[in-house]
């Protein structure tokens, strides 16, 4: 599973990279006030890392509750 964290990361990673890259200074404008596609993109892939980080440490404590479980000392 850590593998596959780090992988998603990494990934996550290059795709803020690239979004900055190819976005540059496209923007729009909410409410009257201009708003950066590209901030908007990394907030997004900042979420899903976030929430690949949870979901990872959700599973290593469901793995240590059931050695515990398993071994009682």
């Amino acid at each position: 599973m850590t593998k596959r964290l780090i992988w998603a990361l990494l990934a996550f990673a290059v795709l803020a990279a690239m979004a900055g890259y190819q976005l540059g200074d496209a923007s729009f404008v909410v409410n009257g006030s201009r708003v950066e596609m590209r901030m908007v993109v990394w907030i997004l892939l900042g979420g899903f890392a976030l929430k690949s980080l949870i979901a990872w440490g959700r599973y290593k404590a469901e793995e240590a509750s059931e050695d515990s479980e398993k071994h009682p000392d």
